[in-house]
């Protein structure tokens, strides 16, 4: 299990506890944390579970693959480091302390 610490564009934070085998996406919409709206499901096919990534993070994450890459580029105001579809990151213990934080708006 993992503490995720998700934070709005407005700066109000949710810290969730999610369980390993979750996505980061699945640990908001179980806890209802607003500003992830998940469309597709967790199926990598929308962009409307982006987040920006704390800095302290980005490399610790697995590396991004190139459908989620493609679906970045759908992103409200994508950042080519720190943007990521919180349905492609599985949690481990490892992201225990996780900061991500939600865009303005999702598309």
């Amino acid at each position: 299990m993992a503490k995720i610490t998700y934070i709005e564009y407005g700066g109000t934070e949710h810290i969730v506890d999610v369980d390993n085998g979750l996505t980061v996406m699945e640990g908001a919409r179980d806890n209802d944390v607003p500003g992830i709206e998940a469309d597709c499901g967790g199926a990598c096919a929308c962009s409307t579970c982006h987040v920006y990534v704390d800095d302290a993070w980005v490399e610790k994450l697995p590396k991004k693959d190139e459908m989620e890459e493609d679906m970045l580029d759908f992103a409200f105001e994508p950042n080519t480091v720190t943007s990521r579809l919180t349905c492609q990151i599985k949690v481990t213990d490892d992201l225990d302390g996780l900061i991500v934080r939600m865009p303005e708006k999702q598309i």
